[in-house]
């Protein structure tokens, strides 16, 4: 999936329909990608899982912004869950 897709279901997520915020928007996806890549995850953007792990923590991002909400703790089950797999599968090899 291209950043441009992920940017337009970060949009649905977010019910944004106008193309104003689309920079921060973008710089929030990178911003995400770059957070998930520190606690471990080896991301690929041929992974649809992936790819929604990155616009569920990009939409979390926006929305803390705002209310300072903690992570939510299906965000952080599916964060650990995707770790676990990575760390699985490099043991099975």
């Amino acid at each position: 999936m291209t950043d441009a897709e992920k940017l337009t279901m970060l949009k649905v997520d977010l019910g944004i329909s106008v193309d104003a915020y689309d920079a921060r928007l973008t710089q929030y996806i990178g911003a995400a990608k770059a957070e998930i890549g520190r606690e471990g995850i080896t991301l690929s953007d041929e992974s649809l899982d992936d790819c929604n792990l990155v616009i569920m923590f990009a939409a979390w991002m926006w929305r803390k912004r705002d209310s300072g909400e903690g992570m939510p703790r299906m965000l952080r089950y599916a964060l650990n869950n995707r770790l676990f797999a990575e760390k699985m599968k490099k043991e099975e090899s």
